[in-house]
């Protein structure tokens, strides 16, 4: 490569995304929020609709050797629907895009597509078309989902203010650690004909990674009890990240305290196995799909009473940082380090 051209990686995804996309301005009257959201906003008459997209490829996001095909369909599906979830909407439909290598038969499609079809049933939403190609580099998904929200539903990563409370659902760094307990049984197993792994007492830990859950509760719940969110994302690439993100769009600060994080016994568990540092695979673990969200801090009194939702800190001026408190009461900066697609080892 030319000495003046940039590798992908010292941008990372969210940089690439906003250098491709920065010179598309949007022309249409129907458009009211483009690319740097969980999903674009579209109007069309009374109701919001939302549009999100993500593409699975194997090697990079999962690997068929301990993810069964029902379980990467239904979590391919979830994904998305998630997105939708967390700019306050409803999925609604999704188009589902295949590559597919010769090493596949029609049965291996009928388990995945088995899985995303559990997903559509259990969240009320319609598969309405996509595509199929033959594919090089093993399976391919992609799945567009829209949605549909009133106008003033709509929740994005931009409207955090100074001394608004940070929330967020269930727990971190389930999922994480659920991926290095089965990369760590694969390679262990490998080349045993007859080996079985034990996973007894770390279900939680392996649904949370196999088989998450979009958090269509929490909305509902925060609807029922009337708080609108300022500002709102899912936790899919690690909480740091996705602070930083909301942070960066409503030009703010934050103070996120350690011994709020909310973790379960079986991550802590692992984590202690695995000889890791908790508390950093809570903030960057990622896969978790919770709901990363901020309110007014009048709302205190309300967010105190919803089930499963932990006020971790708040919302500062711009100037004040991001930073961890940690639980000796010193500060750490919040950078950036969970999943990235253009990293080198990927």
């Amino acid at each position: 490569m030319e000495n003046n051209q940039t590798e992908i990686s010292q941008l990372g995804e969210f940089g690439l995304i906003d250098r491709l996309t920065k010179e598309f301005p949007l022309r249409n009257p129907e458009t009211k929020k483009g690319v740097g959201d969980d999903a674009a906003v579209l109007s069309f008459g009374d109701n919001d609709v939302l549009v999100t997209t993500d593409l699975l490829l194997e090697g990079i996001h999962f690997d068929l050797r301990y993810v069964p095909l029902k379980h990467l369909g239904y979590k391919a599906a979830i994904v998305n629907f998630s997105d939708i979830y967390a700019m306050n909407g409803t999925p609604k439909q999704i188009t589902v895009s295949l590559g597919v290598s010769s090493r596949f038969t029609v049965e291996h499609l009928d388990e995945l597509y088995s899985g995303i079809r559990l997903a559509c049933d259990l969240y009320g939403v319609d598969l309405v078309g996509g595509d199929t190609s033959a594919s090089v580099t093993g399976l391919v998904i992609s799945i567009t989902c829209l949605g549909t929200a009133s106008p003033e539903e709509v929740v994005g990563r931009d409207g955090a203010k100074p001394t608004d409370i940070i929330c967020v659902s269930g727990d971190l760094g389930a999922a994480f650690m659920g991926l290095q307990l089965l990369e760590r049984e694969n390679r262990v197993g490998a080349g045993q004909k007859d080996f079985q792994p034990d996973f007894s007492g770390k279900e939680y830990i392996l649904e949370r990674q196999l088989k998450p859950e979009a958090r269509r509760d929490i909305v509902e719940e925060l609807r029922n009890t009337g708080i609108k969110p300022t500002a709102m994302m899912d936790v899919s690439d690690g909480l740091s990240s996705e602070l930083l993100h909301i942070c960066h769009k409503s030009g703010t600060g934050c103070r996120v305290y350690e011994d709020k994080i909310p973790i379960d016994y079986q991550t802590a568990l692992m984590a202690e196995e695995f000889n890791m540092n908790l508390v950093t695979a809570a903030m960057n673990g990622g896969e978790d799909y919770e709901l990363l969200f901020t309110v007014p801090i009048t709302d205190h009194e309300k967010v105190e009473k919803l089930k499963g939702v932990r006020m971790i800190g708040y919302i500062t001026k711009p100037e004040l940082g991001c930073a961890l408190v940690t639980r000796d009461g010193a500060e750490m900066q919040i950078k950036a380090q969970g999943w990235n697609a253009f990293t080198d080892k990927d």
